[in-house]
């Protein structure tokens, strides 16, 4: 295995870490239903699939 020949400096190593972050994500509110979803992402309410305030899909009830 390689090892480093030298050790490297606190500086060095946390502008390797500064993309190292946890961020919070976005959250929408759609406009139909009020139900807080993902920007861009599709979510389900009462059976019924919304993106966008729109109606996607519904979901089919087993007979």
């Amino acid at each position: 295995m390689a090892h480093p020949k030298r050790r490297q400096s606190s500086t060095r190593r946390d502008k390797r870490r500064t993309h190292d972050k946890a961020i919070a994500k976005n959250i929408a509110t759609c406009p139909t239903t009020g139900q807080p979803h993902l920007f861009h992402h599709a979510h389900w309410h009462e059976g019924k699939l919304y993106y966008k305030g729109r109606v996607v899909a519904e979901k089919e009830v087993a007979i």
